[in-house]
């Protein structure tokens, strides 16, 4: 009795004895590392992201000249825009500038789409449309164009990196969005406000009714503008810079009567109302690319730390 008693003690303080060792060898053992502790306590803490960073733009004057630029999915008239933009930026990724562009030269040529080719060699004028289309041959006098453009706008870069080139050359980049207020300068056929002058004689166009198919005005028109764009920098001085613009108006764009809502707003006239005046515009989202080379300065570079 006492032997099996002594045996069942012996086995008690052995399992005590090795609890109590293996709970002080696991004091010994270090503790595992979480990754917020190493965030906080680590030789990284406080470090940032990306160091030595070439930062292109904070605290410089970004000249893009020129800019020279395409409007797009235009019906009757396309323009080339040529102009200039400065932006100045206060961090690396936001600034403010002014960009402004004249429109084939204040329109000295012109650049017509296929459509306004058309109607000048197989329109047709009849007594319904004769307001609209006078004499088919000068219809490309009568379409709208762009004179030119100017906008103030906020530039936000939030993307930045190196592009390969032909998988051999590396060039800093960073992408970028811009938006503002954008002011259009269009230059358009006059209001008719008489549209008796084309229908005075059936079937015969008189001098008249032509002369209010080439008779022009100039209107400004206000409209937000957003836009995106990608920035190489060939070194620390030089660059190129890829944008497209959006910026929406009303417009008429083939100057013709499209209205029908009478004269003086009286309804129920029908179409066409036999005037062309505001109420003939319809919204129109014109947009464009644009490509120019960036000069820089100061021409030095900010380096991060």
């Amino acid at each position: 009795m006492n032997q099996t008693l002594t045996s069942r003690s012996r086995r008690v303080l052995l399992g005590a004895g090795l609890a109590v060792a293996l709970a002080a060898t696991g004091m010994g053992l270090p503790q595992a590392a979480s990754a917020q502790e190493i965030q906080i306590t680590g030789p990284l803490a406080g470090a940032p992201a990306v160091r030595r960073m070439r930062q292109h733009r904070v605290n410089r004057v970004q000249l893009i000249v020129p800019t020279v630029g395409y409007t797009l999915q235009d019906e009757f008239a396309r323009s080339l825009m040529v102009g200039l933009e400065a932006n100045v930026h206060f961090t690396d990724f936001l600034g403010i500038g002014v960009w402004g562009a004249m429109a084939n030269f204040a329109n000295a040529f012109h650049i017509d789409t296929d459509l306004t080719s058309q109607v000048v060699t197989n329109g047709q004028t009849t007594d319904r449309n004769r307001l609209s289309v006078p004499r088919p041959g000068d219809f490309d006098d009568q379409v709208g164009r762009l004179l030119g453009l100017a906008s103030v706008h906020l530039i936000f870069a939030p993307l930045r990196g190196k592009l390969a080139l032909f998988q051999g050359a590396f060039t800093d980049t960073d992408f970028y969005i811009l938006a503002g207020f954008a002011a259009a300068f269009v230059e358009e056929r006059a209001n008719v406000d008489n549209g008796d002058v084309c229908t005075t004689s059936p079937g015969v166009t008189s001098d008249a009714c032509a002369q209010t198919q080439t008779a022009r005005s100039v209107r400004f028109a206000p409209a937000p503008m957003l836009g995106v764009g990608l920035n190489l920098y060939f070194n620390e001085f030089l660059g190129l810079a890829l944008q497209w613009r959006a910026f929406p108006f009303n417009m008429n764009p083939a100057g013709t009567d499209e209205s029908g809502q009478g004269r003086n707003g009286a309804e129920g006239s029908g179409f066409p109302d036999g005037v062309i005046d505001d109420r003939d515009q319809r919204f129109y989202f014109h947009h464009m690319m644009n490509i120019g080379l960036i000069i820089n300065l100061p021409p030095e570079v900010t380096i991060s730390e």
